[in-house]
């Protein structure tokens, strides 16, 4: 799947706002936003108001960079949220949320979904003791996260662990930071969701 290889920050920029891409810097002064508060390009200071179409595309495309995902694959999520039961838009945010390296990064062991995105392929994880390398496995409520023994050593998610301990679990996480091991407790529901996301453009965007 083609990734974005531009400077992230520019995303940010791009949609007026924090999407927290690279993780503690975004809290800090060095956070491209809180210093150029302005869309990149030459001509970034002058925003033209948005067409409805352009609003709903603007919603998506802040979405799909939220989770790091390519449009291929969030379109097939979109159509995974259309055939099941319940309102399509919050079907589909509880998809990107199921999503391991979302998970991971939920739990505190990346610092970013692009670094816990970095570390489940990278082989550091397994899922109900069973190796998962692959970032869009969808866990499953019941599912066991764990570091691998073998990469119990890593310092990286040792440091993650520690420096996010305040950070608040969703409560449909349950974490161990001792064992440094999560379970997913049940999926995601919209209201444990704090992204500021408007997902019926998303879903009017499509729906056209």
């Amino acid at each position: 799947m083609a990734r974005y290889k531009d400077e992230q920050c520019r995303i940010c920029r791009r949609e007026g706002q924090k999407l927290f891409l690279k993780g503690d810097r975004c809290y800090t002064d060095k956070c491209s936003v809180s210093r150029r508060n302005y869309a990149p390009g030459e001509h970034g200071q002058k925003r033209a108001k948005l067409s409805e179409y352009g609003t709903q595309l603007r919603e998506k495309q802040k979405t799909k960079a939220y989770y790091g995902v390519g449009e291929k694959q969030f379109r097939k999520y979109f159509e995974m949220a259309s055939n099941k039961k319940g309102i399509t838009g919050e079907n589909l945010l509880q998809i990107l949320e199921s999503r391991l390296d979302n998970v991971v990064y939920r739990l505190g062991y990346g610092a970013s979904r692009a670094q816990a995105r970095q570390l489940v392929n990278h082989g550091l994880f397994q899922v109900n003791g069973r190796k998962v390398d692959i970032a869009s496995y969808l866990v499953k409520a019941g599912d066991v996260i764990e570091v691998r023994e073998l990469k119990q050593d890593k310092g990286i998610i040792k440091a993650n662990a520690e420096e996010s301990s305040a950070r608040v679990t969703p409560t449909w996480l349950e974490r161990d930071s001792a064992k440094l091991s999560g379970k997913v407790v049940r999926l995601a529901s919209r209201e444990d969701i704090d992204l500021p996301i408007e997902e019926h453009l998303i879903v009017e965007l499509y729906s056209k």
